[in-house]
């Protein structure tokens, strides 16, 4: 963990401008900003932003953004500590990191030197291709024959293991590579009661799979005899480093790529990734023959939301994989399908085909994945009406899955005219499964419910005079992102000062401690739990020497924190100097007195006017109108409400206060 003497260091070093300009970007002065195009997606009108005042960078178009920190995470596809290791490097400040515990030493030793034996492994792989009579002849011998260009090979890190039993296993252990981390990789397997090493991977072709940051975490070995008995594939096993079902093989090669076209291709294999690379295709990646986990799709999405599947023109598991495309749609991605010529997979149809052929067929035949599934599912059922009853259900239950209503719409619509069934079936269908994912998502979450703080009774709803317990909705989220804005920018300043009328005492309150002290006196809370978090830490420090809130949040250690404060913080634009020179606009700064307490006034505002509605509906519902108890204690809430309206309006002039300017 790196302190946060040192992070503030860091952060106090690092020339944002000169950081994003080292990493390519064109940047341009405009006023007191610069300006260029994102480098996260392709544009012609420049759309990013840097502020060297504020520290800050973002894309107005695409949305990325953030300090210099979060510029070289987003920019290199790494966690927040690295990107501070990277810049500490470029600026020449020693990391100063707490020490470990014997068991984190000991766990943090292990995983480094699998990564080191694994690197080791990859190079000792490509020399033996390129360098021993056998990997020439055998090895180079299969890539040139699937047509792999030498870039290609050299860019993917391709390597051959000798077909002999131990050495490779020799080779390390007399390098001094340990014993057990070269088991533990999968690298080498032991004799049974034999206690010696033996090679994984002898006789096959290698193919390193890497993280998204480029360390190589397995391999993938083809075998290249003919013998039935050996499988094809061979591939390291599941380790401390190294989870099958959250990587993706060619995702490092392609990050950029998926970036700067806003999509991924989705294949089955090493060869298909590298085949599509050399025809020019980069933003391609394979799930290695296994079903599509949620692990994997989470890596395609901190890139895109948009993904294309790629079949095998005589695949018999698309069937199969359609579970794996459900998936996606309920991770919230866009997905298309593209169905290549029977007897070709994207390996043997990119080989076929010359670069600009390849891609312009991509372009023309991916088609909408609910389209596709329907024709898929329908063409074997044309004739048997349970299973065409089957196939519309399994239709109608992926179309549910799609977050968006507008999309969900459309999606009825067409199916309703491709299947011939009319669109209020579906849309029957649809809300159907909508409604029980939703129950049984609303079962879970209670199973999974905490019990409420000791004195927290926000849960229980009365009929008092007093304001709704809790914030509970999203419905607050808009107001409630305003006044955590304020409170992210200004927590420390002075807002009011208290006078007492008998002793003529003056109380200075701060941003955070009226905003807080607000609520409480209320019995509200932010219904975000980082918002809370926010809030508790600035009152927290306001009185703490030099706190610099904005600055604060902006170097926040907690990733979700910092981003939300950089995300409040970004203006996309200034007044010019016209209006700075003629006329005087007050800043918000400069009229916190009364911007606070209007927001707040706002806040509970918005809070009963939503508990208002609500009765309104319960009044309209026949069980409760033909309750007469009921119906009086909702009205008598109702007009409690009204009052409380009332008086929220009075509020702001009922104040005794000296405004300090």
């Amino acid at each position: 963990m790196i302190d946060q003497l040192t992070i503030d260091k860091i952060r106090d070093a690092a020339n944002i401008v000169e950081v994003i300009s080292d990493y390519g970007v064109t940047l341009r002065k405009r006023g007191v900003n610069y300006v260029g195009l994102c480098p996260f997606h392709n544009e012609r009108t420049p759309s990013f932003s840097v502020s060297p005042a504020k520290e800050l960078c973002k894309c107005f178009s695409c949305g990325k953004g953030g300090n210099v920190v979060h510029f070289v995470m987003e920019y290199e596809n790494i966690g927040y500590y690295d990107a501070l290791r990277v810049l500490a490097k470029k600026y020449g400040i020693e990391i100063q990191e707490r020490e470990l515990s014997d068991a984190e030493k000991q766990a943090q030793s292990e995983r480094e030197g699998m990564f080191v034996v694994n690197a080791y492994a990859r190079d000792y792989f490509q020399n033996t291709l390129r360098n021993t009579t056998e990997g020439i002849s055998y090895g180079m011998a299969y890539f040139r024959q699937r047509g792999f260009r030498d870039d290609i090979i050299e860019k993917f890190q391709l390597g051959y293991c000798l077909d002999k039993w131990d050495s490779f296993s020799n080779e390390a252990l007399a390098k001094g590579y340990k014993k057990d981390l070269l088991l533990k990789t999968g690298l080498s397997l032991e004799r049974e009661g034999q206690g010696n090493l033996v090679d994984r991977f002898r006789g096959r072709v290698m193919f390193p799979v890497h993280t998204l940051s480029g360390k190589v975490v397995a391999f993938g070995g083809r075998v290249l005899n003919t013998d039935a008995k050996t499988a094809k594939y061979q591939n390291s096993p599941e380790s401390e480093i190294y989870h099958k079902s959250k990587e993706l093989y060619g995702i490092y090669f392609a990050k950029r790529a998926i970036q700067q076209n806003d999509r991924c291709f989705l294949v089955e294999g090493y060869t298909d990734v590298i085949q599509m690379h050399q025809s020019g295709v980069e933003n391609v990646v394979a799930s290695s023959g296994t079903a599509l986990t949620q692990g994997q799709i989470a890596l395609i999405r901190r890139l895109t939301f948009n993904i294309t599947v790629l079949y095998d023109g005589d695949s018999a598991g698309v069937k199969a994989s359609l579970r794996g495309i459900d998936l996606l749609l309920e991770e919230g991605m866009n997905v298309k399908v593209l169905l290549l010529p029977d007897g070709d997979d994207p390996d043997s149809f990119a080989r076929k085909h010359n670069s600009k052929e390849f891609q312009e067929y991509l372009k023309a035949h991916e088609v909408d994945f609910i389209r596709f599934k329907a024709d898929i599912l329908l063409h074997d059922s044309a004739n048997d009406p349970v299973k065409k009853a089957e196939a519309i259900e399994s239709i109608v239950k992926s179309i549910s899955l799609i977050s968006e209503p507008i999309k969900r719409s459309l999606y009825i619509k067409e199916t309703s005219e491709q299947l011939g069934i009319s669109e209020e079936l579906l849309n029957d269908g649809v809300n159907k499964k909508i409604k029980i994912t939703a129950e049984a998502l609303k079962k879970q979450n209670e199973r999974n419910k905490t019990v409420s703080p000791e004195g927290d009774e926000s849960q229980t709803q009365d009929f008092s005079s007093s304001l709704p317990a809790q914030l509970e909705a999203a419905e607050f989220d808009d107001i409630e992102k305003l006044i955590v804005q304020m409170l992210i920018k200004y927590a420390a300043n002075v807002l009011y000062v208290y006078e007492n009328e008998e002793t003529g005492e003056q109380t200075e309150v701060r941003v955070a401690e009226y905003i807080k002290s607000d609520l409480d006196n209320d019995g509200l809370k932010f219904h975000s739990e980082l918002y809370r978090r926010i809030l508790d830490e600035a009152v927290q420090h306001i009185n703490d020497e030099g706190f610099d809130s904005s600055r604060y949040f902006l170097s926040h250690q907690e990733l979700a924190v910092s981003k939300l404060a950089t995300d409040l913080m970004s203006e996309r634009y200034q007044l010019s100097r016209y209006h700075s020179k003629y006329q005087h606009i007050p800043t918000d700064e400069e009229r916190l007195d009364r911007l606070i307490p209007q927001l707040m006034m706002d806040l509970k505002n918005e809070v009963v006017l939503s508990e208002m509605k609500k009765l309104e509906k319960e009044l309209l519902n026949p069980a409760v109108a033909s309750d007469s108890v009921k119906c009086m204690e909702i009205m008598q809430r109702y007009v409690n409400l009204k009052d409380i309206q009332k008086a929220l309006g009075r509020e702001l002039g009922d104040r005794v206060l000296i405004a300090k300017r």
